[in-house]
């Protein structure tokens, strides 16, 4: 017998139904211009961040994080590539993003391209969260699940997605700090790590800077903040042992801003663990003498890289 004809209205919405949802199309990214400014300090939304480069979207245990990554050409296959983590960024968190410096992902693309002609090796730049695009809070920088678990698994998606043989990991200041916290959270896979200007023993740091004028929180301010952060000199222990891998600790002794003694002190910590580590001095701008000069950090990443 046919169908009464009472169903058949019903039947025909729900095939309709069906064929829509099998024809309608995929996520609607919210993808940004290469040339629009790029947000800071924004929730991260999976409508604004695509399974595609440029975009790592990491569903993590804490809450689900989306990082920025600006690479230059070359990325894919490659045996080794070198991942940049830039300094601080807190002073830019008041500047509206189209006032801020180089914030587009064709200025950061274009900036990884001429960096990579020198290196001979491709060269990515990973945002710290809250930075160029990343979502995040960067005022939480230095936490473990702010920002040090996001950028672990970061690199991780990062070299699944590009088929990477091995890193070499080059921060500055604070990236410094994080590229250092890379190493003590268990990372087998870099070539090298480039530390410049890092900041460890926050307490002795603030001290120190007390001491000498540099930048520090009040003594009570200091104190919660410390225990919020995580200290890579406090977790040496945690470094994988690699006879392949050397980590280069750059720093100028006059700094003001990271005291140059607590960088060697993560340095000889290191040694003592019986890792490959070598402290180079290396001349910083004034009056701080905290960022390098000649692009030191990026020129012993560039020769790490190559074999030299």
């Amino acid at each position: 017998m046919g169908q009464p004809s009472s169903l058949l209205p019903v039947l025909l919405r729900l095939a309709c139904a069906a064929l829509s949802t099998w024809l309608a199309p995929g996520p609607a990214w919210a993808l940004l211009a290469p040339d629009a400014p790029l947000p800071w300090s924004q929730r991260a939304s999976r409508d604004a961040c695509p399974d595609e480069e440029s975009y790592l979207w990491l569903p993590l245990a804490s809450g689900n994080v989306c990082l920025r990554y600006f690479a230059s050409a070359g990325l894919q296959g490659a045996g080794t590539a070198i991942v940049y983590l830039t300094g601080d960024r807190d002073k830019l968190l008041r500047v509206p993003p189209d006032q801020i410096p180089a914030n587009t992902a064709q200025a950061q693309i274009a900036a990884m391209q001429r960096l990579s002609r020198q290196a001979a090796v491709p060269v990515v730049m990973l945002a710290r969260p809250g930075t160029y695009g990343s979502s995040g809070d960067h005022r939480l920088r230095r936490r473990m699940t702010e920002e040090f678990e996001p950028l672990y698994a970061g690199l991780d998606l990062l070299r699944r997605r590009h088929g990477i043989g091995r890193l070499v990991l080059w921060g500055h200041s604070g990236g410094a700090t994080a590229a250092a916290a890379m190493l003590t959270m268990g990372r087998t896979d870099l070539r090298c790590a480039v530390i410049t200007s890092a900041a460890f023993d926050y307490l002795e740091r603030w001290r120190i800077n007390r001491i000498q004028g540099g930048p520090a929180p009040s003594v009570e301010r200091g104190q919660v903040l410390a225990r919020a952060m995580y200290d890579p000199l406090a977790h040496v222990a945690g470094v994988v042992h690699d006879p392949r891998r050397t980590v280069y600790v750059l720093g100028d002794p006059r700094d003001t801003v990271t005291p140059f003694v607590l960088q060697v002190e993560f340095a000889n910590a290191l040694q003592r663990a019986g890792h490959q580590a070598e402290v180079r001095q290396a001349e910083g701008r004034p009056p701080e003498y905290h960022d390098m000069r000649e692009e030191a950090g990026f020129r012993q990443a560039a020769a790490c890289a190559r074999g030299d």
